[in-house]
Formats: C-alpha cells, structure tokens, sequence
C-alpha cells in the first residue's frame, strides 16, 4: 500500500484551487451577463418591445449607475459577512434579475429588472478578490484574477453565440430564462461548496471609509473613462451591425461573442503579467491600444470586415484593462479593505458603463455611428493619459521612499 504524502496533498491543493477559480469566474460570468444579453438581443429587443435605440442604452445606465451607487456600501459588506455569503446573494439575485427581464412587457419592468441587476455588479469584484486574498498564494493570485475576470467575458460570449443562437429557436424570453435556471443553480454550488465565512468584523477594520484614496482614486477615474468606451461598445456593437452593415440578428450577436473571447484571453494573458514593478504601466498602454481598436470601427462602415477585427482588438486591449486595475487594487489593498478598495474601484468603472451608452444611443439614434466610435476612441486616450499620469507619479513615490 503506497503511502500519501505531499504530492497527494499538493494534487487535492491544486484541485480545490481550480474549483474555486471556476466557481469564482463563473460569478463573475452571472453578474453582468443580463446587460450582454440586452446588448446581444437588442435587435430582437427593439423590434418586438418596440423600446428605442436611447431606451436600450437606458438599460446599461440604469443597471450600472445602481451598481456604481451601491458598490462602496458593497465592498463594506463583504469586508463585514465574507465571501460566501455575498457570493451566494450575488448569485441568486442575478437569476431573480434574468427571470424578471424575461418576463417584462415592455420597458417599465425591463429597467426595474436591469437595476435590481445592479446588486449583483456591485457584489462581484469585492466579494471574489476577497476570496483569492484569502485563499490563493500571492504568487497565484494575478493568474487567478485574470481568469476570473475573464468570467465577464465568458458572460458576453454566452449572451453573443448560444443564448442568441437559442433565442432563435425558444424566442428571446426563453433564452433569458435559461440563464435565469443556470444562475440559481450557481447559488446553489456556491452554498455547497465554499467555505463557511469568518466571523463578521468589527471595530476599525469594518468602519472603512467610503472616500478612495492613493492609488485607489486614481484607478478609480481611470476605470470611469474606460468603462465609459467598454459599455458603448459591448451595448451597441450588434446594433451597429445590424443596421449599418446589414448583418443579420445571430451575426450581429456574434461579434459580441467574438468581443468575449478574445477579452479572456486578454485578460488572462494580461493578468498573468501584472506584476508588481510593471503593473503601474500596463493600464496606460492597454488603453492606448484600445483607442486603435475603436478607431477600426467606424472605419467598417466602407469595409465591413473590420469590424470583426475592431472587436478582437477591443477584446484584446480595452477589456484586459479592467482586469489589470482588479489585480493592483489587490497588490495595494490595506489589512481589511480588500473588498472595499475593490468596490471603489469597480464603482468608478460602472459609473463609466452608466455614462458612456446613453451619449453614443443620442448618436447612434441619428445614424452617426462613426462619430459614436470616435468618442469612444477618445474616452480610451482620457483613460490612457489618467494611467500614465498616475504610474509616473507612483514612480516618483516609490523612488523617495527608497531614499
């Protein structure tokens, strides 16, 4: 009989580790996948709710300005319950979200169903960058963020191909239901197989203050520019090709997919290289890259097989950028505010997901898309200019400490 021993104990590490890495994506997955899904159905939305071009990017407004009010009350909460209990909350909530857009009857409980979608938004970040501080080897941890992070991605590639693909088939409202089954079924997981939280907190590790600071506040402004060109794109992309490249509904929801898998493997590639030292200058050049891959898109207009080329490169640049801010956040959080500074961040990028669709559906409403891209080109480059700003004074920081 072969006696166990460290490699048996290293193969079930390595397997926990991988179960939480899936059901951590998989939340993320859940918590934004009802606005992918309004993005990648919005042909189908349009036409048979009869809601406008503006009320479609009213949606995104909506779910993410009450995701970017509730996310510092969200990151104290998960700093006070633990992990567990916000991610079972997270998931559950998402599905009550997806069931009641499948059965809104026109706008009025489409948009009450998207904000109460906002809960879940605000959750996600904080609650799994606590669970991989608490529970992945700082060495591990950039990896696993860009893998969980990914899981937004996964979400739009779920809402581009087979939830559009079977909204072809069971009709929209079927499709979303799905979703809605698969999402209580993730709570579900999430109850079994986390760990049970710690204690609540108390004292002055749980009286955070709301205000970000450091370095914090800097990613915070760049999340919001950021965030501001992402939802346009993530919200108005099918749209575009449908109606300007006449493309068809399952097409035109493809380039979402399309954007989602190529924002995985971005985020994890990206991720994997944020450590510390060179992190502080990836958020900048990310953005940089972005304001190239916006430029393509309007450009599609007299070629329009640049649009599947803008949306790799969106996916490959702009998307990872996020990921990039999880993961610094996280190198910089102080004892106890893990969740916490993860919201503020996250608070300013869903700030920017509120703001930036309802200035590009003004555009897209009168036929400009072209002039929609280039805006979104331009809230990249602002993105781009916080960063560097941020990582030179960051260097100057860093250098007079070391004196």
């Amino acid at each position: 009989m072969v006696a166990e021993g460290p490699t048996t104990d290293r193969a079930a590490d390595a397997r926990a580790d991988r179960g939480l890495t899936a059901l951590l994506t998989c939340a993320m997955a859940f918590s934004m996948v009802q606005l992918f899904l309004l993005g990648a159905l919005g042909p189908r939305l349009v036409g048979e709710l009869g809601i406008s071009p503006t009320v479609l990017g009213l949606t995104t407004t909506i779910g993410f300005g009450t995701a970017a009010v509730l996310s510092p009350i969200g990151g104290r909460i998960v700093d006070r319950v633990g992990p567990r209990r916000s991610l079972v909350a997270l998931l559950l909530v998402s599905a009550a979200a997806l069931a009641l857009i499948g059965a809104a009857p026109g706008a009025g409980l489409l948009l009450a169903a998207v904000a109460l979608g906002g809960v879940p938004q605000a959750l996600a970040n904080p609650a799994t960058n606590k669970a991989i501080l608490a529970a992945v080897p700082a060495a591990a941890r950039g990896a696993v963020t860009g893998v969980k992070q990914s899981g937004v991605q996964l979400g739009a590639f779920a809402a581009g191909l087979p939830l559009t693909a079977l909204a072809a088939g069971l009709g929209w409202r079927g499709a979303v239901w799905t979703a809605a089954g698969a999402a209580l079924l993730a709570g579900l997981w999430a109850l079994r197989a986390l760990p049970a939280d710690p204690p609540p907190l108390s004292g002055a590790e749980s009286r955070a203050s709301f205000a970000p600071r450091g370095a914090v506040a800097w990613l915070a402004v760049f999340s919001l520019f950021l965030g501001c060109g992402i939802a346009s794109v993530n919200t108005y992309l099918a749209l575009f090709g449908a109606t300007e490249l006449g493309m068809g509904a399952t097409a035109a929801g493809a380039l979402v997919a399309v954007l989602g898998v190529t924002g995985i493997a971005g985020r994890v590639g990206w991720s994997r290289a944020a450590l510390p030292g060179r992190a502080e200058w990836l958020p900048g050049r990310l953005a940089c890259g972005a304001v190239g891959a916006a430029a393509l898109l309007p450009a599609a207009s007299a070629a329009s097989p640049l649009v599947w080329v803008g949306a790799v490169a969106v996916g490959l640049f702009a998307v990872p950028a996020n990921a990039v801010t999880m993961v610094l956040v996280m190198q910089r959080a102080a004892p106890g505010r893990a969740g916490q500074d993860s919201a503020l961040a996250a608070a300013g990028f869903f700030a920017g997901f509120a703001v930036g669709p309802p200035l590009f559906g003004r555009l897209a409403e009168s036929g400009r898309y072209g002039a929609g891209w280039l805006l979104v080109a331009a809230e990249f480059a602002a993105a781009g200019a916080v960063a560097f700003v941020w990582a030179v004074r960051d260097r100057r920081a860093r250098s007079g400490q070391a004196r």
